[in-house]
């Protein structure tokens, strides 16, 4: 599934360029299961290679749509409450352990949190909800989304350029794909592990 999908991507890119960047992180950061780790780094590939975009561009475009979904997620909250997302929110795949687990990273973390969810999984498109209930300052969640979203969408470009040069991974060699795929999984799992799945727990 996830092949056929950079397959369609990397032929959608050719035409599509940011707009479809953003447009993927932007669902990225709301309620749609669609990892960022399959949406920059094809596209920083394809930028590298072919020069059709540039590094600078994607990374622009991620942070830019990742604000467009984190914000969706702000609004829809503020302007929802608390009670009707603990009730509904299942429908949309926000259970009520998601909005619990997200405040309580917020209510640890507070500010400072918004930005460092950013780079974190799973937490990542979760902690608008929080900040929407609480009402935020909608300028300061807005500035540490970019700047955050900005740092993780350069990571991903950087894992994108690095992984596009490994030859026997780009010519399909199931041990090198292997070899990235339980990298990076565990490299998330250990941040996720580390900086949400405790504050879940102890939540909870």
């Amino acid at each position: 599934m996830i092949k056929d999908f950079l397959d369609w991507y990397m032929d959608a890119l050719q035409w599509g360029g940011y707009p479809l960047v953003a447009a993927l992180m932007a669902l990225e950061s709301s309620v749609v299961p669609l990892p960022s780790e399959v949406v920059i780094p094809p596209a920083a590939h394809l930028a590298y290679t072919r020069g059709d975009m540039t590094l600078t561009g994607i990374v622009i475009a991620g942070a830019v749509g990742s604000w467009v979904g984190a914000s969706i997620m702000y609004w829809a909250a503020r302007l929802l409450g608390r009670p009707l997302l603990m009730r509904y929110g299942r429908y949309v795949l926000i259970g009520p352990e998601k909005i619990i687990a997200a405040q309580a990273w917020s209510d640890r973390f507070g500010a400072a949190g918004i930005f460092v969810s950013r780079l974190l999984p799973v937490i990542r498109h979760l902690i608008g909800l929080p900040a929407g209930i609480v009402r935020m300052h909608y300028g300061w969640y807005s500035a540490a989304t970019l700047i955050g979203s900005g740092i993780w969408s350069a990571v991903l470009c950087w894992v994108g350029v690095t992984a596009g040069q490994d030859e026997e991974l780009m010519h399909g060699s199931l041990s090198r794909i292997t070899l990235w795929i339980a990298g990076g999984g565990a490299l998330l799992a250990a941040m996720y592990y580390l900086f949400v799945h405790r504050h879940m727990r102890r939540a909870r």
